[in-house]
């Protein structure tokens, strides 16, 4: 057997180098699936902290102890140790007259053809008080006693992992937390006027 021959044999058979190439096949999907996860994580973090300051926030406001600007200066503050990563908070504080009426049009108490929507002639329960029947009742703020108020709070902020832009998100993650909290009843509850129009 020739020399050459001999060493192209040897090379041909040697298999010391073939765990480095079957890593270099795997590393990249692994360390994409590990930043993957760690992203995920962290979002669940994001939503657990900000839906914790949002229950102390919402129940101290429940009691009368703190007014919708205090509140969302205590969000704020809460919330300042995660947005030193260039993160925003927003929050939405809305009132509603009971349970049943969160997030939904306000009531239609006597109902003409057709049926089941908002026409001339039907009258309805005016629980933000303009005058005017609104698809999305409520009150910006904390409202009255006994009256219930829904809190929003989400916070934006950039990605832990660079890797966003390899799978095609977002560079930006948002965790959103929310809570239902009924006021205390200091005093009687306004009942809404019921217009007819």
């Amino acid at each position: 057997m020739s020399r050459r021959h001999a060493f192209a044999q040897r090379l041909r058979d040697n298999a010391r180098g073939a765990t480095l190439m079957e890593f270099g096949l795997i590393a990249t999907p692994l360390c994409l699936f590990i930043m993957g996860i760690g992203d995920l994580g962290y979002q669940s973090y994001l939503r657990a902290v900000t839906q914790g300051v949002l229950d102390r926030a919402g129940r101290a406001a429940s009691v009368g102890t703190l007014n919708s600007t205090q509140i969302d200066a205590y969000i704020d503050a809460q919330m300042q140790a995660i947005n030193t990563k260039n993160g925003t908070t927003s929050v939405i504080k809305k009132s509603y007259y009971n349970f049943s009426r969160v997030g939904k049009a306000e009531k239609i108490t006597s109902d003409t053809a057709p049926l089941g929507t908002y026409n001339s002639g039907d009258c309805f329960e005016d629980s933000n008080g303009n005058g005017t029947y609104d698809a999305e009742g409520g009150v910006t703020g904390l409202g009255g006693a006994d009256d219930i108020v829904f809190y929003q709070v989400t916070v934006s902020m950039p990605r832990l992992f660079p890797m966003a832009k390899l799978l095609g998100w977002s560079t930006t993650q948002s965790a959103t937390a929310n809570a239902t909290i009924r006021n205390q009843p200091w005093s009687n509850q306004a009942t809404p006027a019921t217009i007819c129009k």
